[in-house]
């Protein structure tokens, strides 16, 4: 089995900010993860990447925000998504962006 491209989105967020995403099924897991989809979800504002879940061989699942990097823990694909829309908006109600 090749890996499988689920999402490979970009969604625009205003004048200044987007939301990238990336998601595929693989056929072996990655070290440090117990399900079988490699990751790359980003917030960008003005350039910047101020939110970031991934899924970096050896290190396991894992989010960027706030200038700090901490474990998450992955159950299903919607849910991870649930996850990262919940933090964008709590970047944004924290930042007084849109």
């Amino acid at each position: 089995m090749r890996a499988e491209r689920i999402i490979d989105d970009r969604i625009a967020i205003g004048e200044n900010a987007f939301i990238e995403m990336a998601l595929w099924r693989i056929p072996n897991r990655l070290p440090g993860c117990a399900h079988d989809y490699k990751y790359r979800l980003a917030y960008i504002v003005g350039g910047v990447c101020v939110l970031r879940y991934d899924n970096e061989r050896g290190k396991g699942d894992h989010r960027h925000f706030g200038g700090m990097e901490s474990a998450i823990v992955f159950s299903t694909v919607d849910q991870l998504l649930l996850d990262f829309k919940n933090d964008i908006r709590k970047w944004n109600d924290e930042n007084r962006h849109p």
